[in-house]
């Protein structure tokens, strides 16, 4: 077994194949389309071998723009990561009447676990499940339009929240624009557009200066900085790699999160590069006995 270099030191035919991309998605093109966007342009200049996968890290309905984080070659393994996390939006509520001076008392009210059944044009099974909504803030109201900030649960459907929301506000309303600005952990602070992605590719040559690559691919290991991180030994991630558990003997550290039973951890050697993620089942500090069962290798 050979371990990827650390994420600093690889190639960038290294970054691609374990690389993402914190894509600005925009509107037209289903969320599937722009990854296969993403999958061909990065196989067209390195090889189909090289990259041959491409993932999005949660769907978003074509008109959707915003934060899109993209993986490339195996790391499209690390897709139910992104499960784990929050994700945040800018909202225009459209109401059927004047915006009510009491908008932002009455969004409020909807922070918290809320009941929502999934729209029948969603892919899912259309059960009643709960969401939570973490924040929900009016940033601007006037006339018949209320800008809206909503931080919640993966998995919240939005457009029925509007929906819901115009319902309390005695008005009815429905989704305008919609932005995704965050999925955890990538934001909008440094969001790449499929142009500086193409340009990019354009200008690295294969033997000359990758810089501009760099700045628009990350390695893989950025979609984990959320998650509970454990330290193995080499010699443990051979046998990770092999489809063994994480053994307490192969444990060198772990963050205080990790610690606690089921929890979603990520597996490192020491030099940064990920070998696997996994759910706890055992203490870090014991002599003997499983301390993580495997969900995905990814070495």
């Amino acid at each position: 077994m050979t371990l990827r270099p650390a994420p600093e030191e690889r190639s960038p035919a290294e970054l691609l194949a374990f690389g993402v991309v914190n894509l600005d998605k925009p509107a037209g093109p289903s969320a599937h389309q722009v990854s296969a966007w993403v999958r061909d342009l990065v196989a067209d200049r390195v090889g189909d071998e090289a990259v041959d996968r491409a993932a999005h890290a949660g769907t978003l309905d074509p008109k959707v723009t915003g934060c899109l984080p993209t993986m490339l070659g195996d790391a499209t393994r690390l897709a139910q990561v992104f499960l784990e996390g929050s994700k945040e939006y800018v909202a225009v509520l459209e109401c059927h009447d004047a915006v009510p001076d009491d908008v932002a008392a009455v969004a409020s009210e909807f922070e918290g676990p809320i009941y929502q059944k999934p729209p029948r044009k969603s892919a899912v099974v259309r059960d009643l499940r709960v969401r939570e909504v973490y924040e929900l803030d009016v940033l601007e109201a006037g006339d018949r339009q209320a800008l809206l900030r909503i931080d919640c649960e993966s998995g919240t459907y939005v457009r029925k929240l509007c929906h819901d929301l115009g319902l309390a506000l005695g008005t009815g309303a429905h989704m305008g624009h919609l932005r995704r600005t965050a999925t955890t952990p990538f934001d909008d602070r440094d969001l790449v557009t499929l142009h500086d992605l193409e340009d990019a590719l354009s200008f690295w040559t294969g033997d000359g200066d990758a810089g501009p690559l760099r700045e628009v691919v990350d390695p893989a290991e950025r979609a984990l900085d959320h998650l509970p991180a454990v330290t193995i030994a080499p010699s443990a991630a051979e046998q990770v790699a092999q489809g063994a558990p994480v053994y307490a003997p192969g444990v060198i550290d772990a963050d205080d999160a990790a610690r606690e039973d089921g929890a979603l951890v990520a597996c490192f050697v020491p030099n940064g590069t990920a070998v696997c993620l996994g759910r706890t089942v055992g203490d870090p500090d014991a002599e003997s006995g499983t301390v993580v069962e495997l969900e995905r290798v990814l070495v």
